[in-house]
């Protein structure tokens, strides 16, 4: 694990583009492609829109990069909550991405149906190898929750590297998750996390006793890659030094 502090909101917005850029090129040099997860909400909404300026946008071969969604929310693919809408307007159409470079969820179908139809397709990119991808960017709820791993909820208990529908009985609705199996398979994985109103949360995960059904993001432990953990300092005011 590494966990990386920085000033304020700014700068770890700024810091984790230049991280996603890195491991983009890494991932280019060594294998000639980059396999990226990405998660939904306002803060990797940051990040996005700062890799489509004029300072980032010409760092990597977009032509090259795969993407990828770690959870969805089960709205249609119009819908203002669809992690896929905010990552088209956000980053695919300023950067001009080819549409078969991006794998989205299709929520027209049923959540289960959903599921599948999304593992299906993940399988066939990777057509017969290990499913590892270079990178997968998370982030941190109140709750500690990460993608749709939800406290207490059904999905907590797979061990597969798979795609599954999760309901969540306290909002009445269904979200699509990759498990944290198939997360913890990736290369690189990449919380961004900023505000005190997370600090707590991250004290947990990082210094709190074991509980992952309560606490599910501390079931993100990666198997050979590396978890890295960009904070500012008011999230990473409760650590310890």
């Amino acid at each position: 694990m590494e966990i990386h502090i920085y000033k304020d909101k700014q700068e770890t917005i700024r810091e984790y583009a230049r991280f996603f850029i890195d491991e983009g090129n890494k991932a280019i040099k060594t294998k000639g492609n980059f396999n990226a997860v990405l998660s939904g909400g306002s803060s990797p909404k940051a990040v996005f829109e700062l890799l489509t300026t004029e300072e980032f946008k010409d760092q990597l071969d977009w032509t090259k990069v795969f993407f990828f969604f770690g959870d969805e929310r089960n709205v249609p693919a119009d819908h203002a909550d669809f992690n896929g809408l905010m990552a088209a307007k956000a980053l695919f159409e300023p950067l001009n991405i080819s549409e078969n470079q991006i794998f989205y969820v299709n929520t027209s179908l049923a959540p289960e149906e959903a599921a599948k139809a999304y593992m299906e397709s993940i399988s066939k990119h990777f057509a017969g190898k290990n499913i590892v991808f270079d990178l997968i960017m998370l982030g941190l709820g109140d709750d500690s929750h990460t993608a749709s791993l939800f406290p207490y909820t059904k999905v907590l208990n797979e061990q597969g590297l798979d795609i599954k529908s999760n309901y969540l009985p306290e909002k009445e609705i269904f979200r699509i998750t990759m498990t944290a199996a198939m997360i913890n398979q990736a290369k690189a994985i990449g919380f961004l996390v900023y505000g005190e109103n997370k600090a707590a949360a991250v004290k947990t995960i990082l210094n709190g006793e074991p509980d992952t059904q309560k606490y599910p993001a501390q079931l993100i432990k990666p198997a050979s890659g590396i978890c890295h953990w960009f904070l500012d300092e008011g999230s990473a005011s409760d650590l310890k030094s």
